[in-house]
């Protein structure tokens, strides 16, 4: 993983079919002092190929591109370089897409026609690790539902353990899933037998393993990677059961 050196500009690099929308992607970055556009291509693979060279800090494309898709080029980006934020842009409202964006790893999914303040705003929030399209997912209850139905699927010690690295011990795993149902701490600890303390030692444990601020966070990164269960409580009620009661 490259390291990333404080006050360094961010290396983005740019893919799209269209000239003119990397002619105005490339105004619009150009004139920021903290961004350099490392490359442009116009295909998928050429951008998987690129980013392997070039190592970018983002990643900006949009989801339509030959040879590779876009969603598929992000998924092969985070695979080999999980460093590298890859951000979506996407020509029409389109919850495939979204799913599509979602399952390939990119930490955000924009509209091509989004204000140029947005997307710059969206490249230094993610470059500095932000995960911006949990938003989009709970903006859409539709997607909602597939991506926790995906997760629901996957098991952390399962087939899939040699490819997915999951800091968390056991019991922490089950613990987040739990908590990703909406208990408090104390009915964690009675589901489980154990103190309400051995509890909240546990969930400090999570959040430093995990390098997030709150429980809520913490789930959200654990059905992300398919570590634990996503119930669809959070689906209807958003993140109100994760925030209630610590």
């Amino acid at each position: 993983m490259k390291d990333k050196v404080a006050g360094a500009k961010i290396r983005v690099m740019l893919a799209d079919t269209s000239e003119f929308t990397l002619i105005g992607l490339k105004q619009v970055l150009g004139r920021e002092p903290d961004i350099e556009i490392v490359a442009t291509c116009d295909d998928g693979e050429d951008l998987v190929t690129r980013s392997a060279e070039l190592e970018p800090d983002v990643v900006v494309t949009e989801i339509d591109l030959p040879r590779l898709s876009g969603d598929k080029a992000a998924q092969r980006i985070r695979r080999d370089e999980p460093h590298v934020a890859v951000v979506i842009l996407a020509a029409r409202d389109d919850e495939q897409d979204l799913f599509d964006a979602i399952r390939g790893g990119a930490a955000a999914y924009l509209p091509k026609d989004t204000d140029p303040k947005e997307l710059l705003d969206t490249i230094r929030r993610v470059n500095d690790g932000a995960f911006l399209i949990n938003e989009t997912i709970y903006s859409r209850p539709n997607v909602a539902t597939r991506v926790l139905a995906e997760f629901r699927d996957l098991s952390v010690y399962g087939p899939g353990a040699s490819r997915v690295f999951a800091p968390l011990s056991p019991r922490e795993v089950q613990i987040l899933d739990h908590i990703s149902q909406g208990k408090t701490n104390k009915e964690v600890a009675y589901s489980l037998a154990i103190s309400e303390q051995t509890v909240k030692n546990h969930m400090s444990s999570i959040l430093r393993k995990l390098s997030v601020n709150d429980r809520t966070q913490a789930v959200v990164y654990a059905m992300r990677q398919g570590w634990i269960k996503g119930p669809e409580a959070i689906v209807a009620d958003g993140t109100r059961g994760m925030e209630r009661g610590r």
